[in-house]
Parts: structure tokens; sequence; C-alpha cells
């Protein structure tokens, strides 16, 4: 049965990821050849690619995230350990992604004014507040969570450092949603420069906390065997 579920995710997930192709079919001919697929910190776009590239295949792109998530997901050893709103957070976010950055992508290239320092800013900042609220929830496992050598050796280090990443991440969340209402596209720090950092400081962090976690508990144990 849970083999067959996992199946029938997949498979509409997939279908999903690929939805957005109807959207490329029908505005192809009027697309310009090149299109933009990333934007500087100011939103202005500096990195183009051709447009079936753009059109036809950033769909699959979704597409092999998703089958390569779901597989590493549905056969790691410790997949119990996952909470289930993470394993249905982690199963449907590259299809939703899909859905949403594939036809920003398509009308942005068509000249529809979409201003992708609001818009990137509070995706990533829901994606954080979602992924916060849920980490502390997740046990030991090999596909969700901050996997470090000292998280994956003690259960102890992986809570308290999935704790501080919680608490961390919503915090991080709501900070770039707010910014990117706050600060102007053409200014130096902006929605997308503040999000580049914020992100940059919730991988740090957590990392630093948990090998702190490490060498204190090393710490210890060496002492009480002096």
């Amino acid at each position: 049965m849970k083999t067959r579920n996992n199946l029938t995710v997949l498979i509409l997930s997939s279908i999903v990821c690929l939805l957005p192709l109807l959207l490329s079919f029908a505005l192809y001919n009027d697309l310009p050849e090149q299109i933009a697929i990333h934007w500087n910190s100011v939103g202005n776009p500096d990195n183009f690619v051709p447009k079936p590239l753009a059109a036809l295949g950033l769909p699959f792109l979704f597409l092999f995230i998703n089958m390569f998530s779901k597989i590493h997901l549905n056969n790691d050893p410790k997949r119990a350990n996952t909470s289930k709103a993470m394993q249905i957070f982690a199963a449907w976010m590259p299809p939703v992604l899909s859905l949403i950055l594939v036809p920003i992508t398509l009308f942005i290239a068509m000249g529809i004014n979409i201003s992708i320092s609001l818009v990137v800013p509070v995706l990533v900042g829901l994606l954080f507040i979602i992924c916060g609220n849920y980490l502390p929830k997740n046990r030991q496992n090999y596909t969700i969570g901050i996997k470090l050598p000292w998280t994956l050796h003690d259960a102890d280090n992986w809570n308290k450092t999935h704790r501080l990443a919680g608490y961390l991440y919503i915090l991080g969340g709501i900070l770039l949603i707010a910014a990117a209402f706050i600060f102007d596209n053409s200014r130096a720090i902006n929605g997308l420069s503040l999000a580049v950092f914020v992100v940059i400081l919730l991988v740090i962090a957590p990392v630093i906390y948990s090998f702190l976690l490490y060498k204190k508990k090393a710490s210890g144990k060496n002492k009480a065997n002096e």
C-alpha cells in the first residue's frame, strides 16, 4: 500500500511539474528568442537562454528535481523519522515551484511587469517559514534536514540544531517578506540582496552551532576520562 501511494504521488506531482508546458506552447510564438532566467540584486536580468530551453526545458528541469527528490526520500532507511508534514512539503515543493516560476519567467519575457525583487524574497520567505515550523519535528534521517557529521552522529546534536534552525528559519522568512515590501528595487540593499544575505546566514549559523555542540560534548567526555 505504501509503495502504491508513493507511486501515485510521484505520478501526480510529475504531471503538475509539466503543466506549465501548456502555457509554454500557448505563448511560444510570442516569446522572444532569448529569455531571462536569472536576475541580479537590483532585479535586472543578467543571464539569458534560448527560447526552447526556457519555455520547454524548465518544466522538465523541475520534473527531474521532483523525481530525484522522491526517489531519494522514498529510499531513505530512516524515512519514518521525518515528519509527515515535511514529507508532504518535500513531495510537492518542486511541482508548486514549477507552477509558479515557469509562468513568471514566460510572462516577464513577454514584457509583463513582474517585480522579481518582490516575488523571490516573498517566495523564499514563505519556504523558510514552512521549513522552520516543521524542521524541529524531524528526527535523524538522510534526506530532510541539516545533515552534518555531528548531527548524524548524535541525536541530541540533531535535535538541538534543528530546534535552533527552526526559530532562525521562521525569523528569517518573516524578515525576507517584510523587506520585500520595504526596500526599493533600485537601492543597493533591497529584497533580493537581503535574501541572499539571510540565506547565507541561515546556512552558516546552524553549522557553527552544531559544531560547537559537538566540541562541547567531546570536551566534556575528555574531562570525564581524565
